[in-house]
């Protein structure tokens, strides 16, 4: 990931840049430009979210909650750290309601402060600056509260699985796309942080093996630069800063778009209707990523490889509250078939290529000829050529 500089040269220290400031984190980021300062209100940074604010260039981040909030250790706060974006948490939601949306505003020292100051000392908001030795501090501490939050856990699955019982067990809600399915592989390609990466080493495989790809959301921009093309875009209604471009999804062959209980997404549905695209309902609570591993499950695919989407303890505990147990069980579901895709270059080695046949046909013969050879009757038609050879000679 290239890092670009943060600091901008100001006559006062700190970070200069335009407050943008909502609760809801969904609505916050589609409106983020390179350099503002991103002000919301996220409890426990997901890796997922802190990606997309690297990704809109942010100067940095002003959190009203606890970066870390104890409960488990998030991976959202790391990401920004290491992109270099500075972190100021615990604002508190009575400050967070002080700060102007479009403000320009310098933060100093855990302090927001008014950049039409001339003093430069008039402060909008203040919290704690999250650093690098405080970050390792809250994580260590929120590694205590696992077994709490696995307890919890189990009862949240439990209850998901009574509501999606006949999507999950039977299949029951799950459209029917016109690209076939049933006995090949398919490649579920998710927004995970190294998507591009895994998907480079699966070039040789895709192009040999030339399984059915199922891009969500914006990833199916992602599978286009890689040279491919997704055969299945699944949307999320609820997120529609998610959305792929035109391009994709024409491009297309299926447009599923999942939409929560009780919900229509009508306006995605209508959106892609003013693009010539047909889009496909999936009603359910689980997230758009395991929509799309049910909907290879239900297609009965031979073998689901996910691209962007890990299963170590802390991925799947930074996953979004809701999501969790949808994570859980899905996979389950799936069982052996769903294979991580950082495996797959270590158990396909590819196919035999014409010039590996020839290469063991040289060999083959430059064996024979070395057996033939040590034998009298090799011996004398060794004499002959060379007899033969010498008179050819001038």
């Amino acid at each position: 990931m290239r890092l670009t500089t943060r600091q901008q040269t100001v006559d006062l220290p700190g970070v200069v840049g335009t407050a943008r400031t909502d609760r809801r984190t969904r609505s916050l980021i589609p409106r983020l430009r390179p350099g503002d300062i991103a002000v919301l209100d996220h409890p426990a940074l997901d890796r997922a979210t802190a990606q997309r604010l690297v990704a809109a260039d942010v100067a940095a981040v002003v959190n009203a909650s606890p970066m870390v909030s104890g409960r488990y250790p998030n991976l959202g706060p790391d990401v920004l750290l290491r992109a270099g974006v500075p972190m100021v948490d615990g604002l508190g939601a009575a400050e967070l309601d002080a700060i102007p949306d479009g403000a320009p505003v310098r933060l100093h020292e855990g302090r927001l402060l008014d950049a039409t100051d001339a003093g430069g000392t008039r402060v909008l908001a203040a919290g704690r600056v999250v650093d690098a030795d405080r970050l390792a501090e809250d994580l260590a501490r929120a590694r205590q509260g696992l077994a709490t939050q696995l307890e919890t856990f189990t009862h949240s699955s439990t209850a998901f699985l009574h509501r999606e019982q006949d999507l999950l067990l039977h299949g029951i809600g799950v459209p029917a796309p016109a690209t076939r399915i049933a006995g090949r592989t398919v490649v579920v390609v998710a927004g995970g942080h190294d998507v591009e990466a895994e998907l480079r080493r699966l070039r040789s495989y895709l192009r040999e093996q030339e399984p059915v790809i199922v891009a969500v959301g914006r990833s199916a921009d992602t599978v286009g630069e890689a040279g491919r093309r997704a055969d299945v875009v699944v949307l999320d209604a609820a997120e529609p800063s998610d959305v792929p471009t035109a391009r994709s999804l024409k491009a297309a062959r299926d447009v599923v778009v999942r939409t929560g209980r009780g919900t229509d997404g009508k306006e995605t549905v209508d959106s892609l209707d003013r693009l010539g695209v047909r889009g496909l309902l999936m009603e359910t609570d689980a997230t758009a990523e395991d929509a799309a591993l049910v909907l290879a499950d239900a297609g009965d695919a031979s073998v689901v490889i996910g691209v962007g989407m890990h299963a170590t303890l802390e991925e799947f505990l930074d996953r979004e509250r809701s999501g969790l147990a949808s994570t859980y069980l899905t996979r389950l579901k799936l069982g052996p078939r769903l294979v991580d895709a950082t495996a797959v270059p270590y158990l396909y080695s590819g196919r035999v290529r014409p010039h590996h046949l020839l290469l063991v046909m040289l060999a083959g013969l430059v064996a024979l000829v070395a057996a033939v050879g040590v034998t009298p009757v090799g011996q004398e038609w060794a004499d002959q050529l060379s007899d033969t050879l010498q008179g050819l000679l001038p």
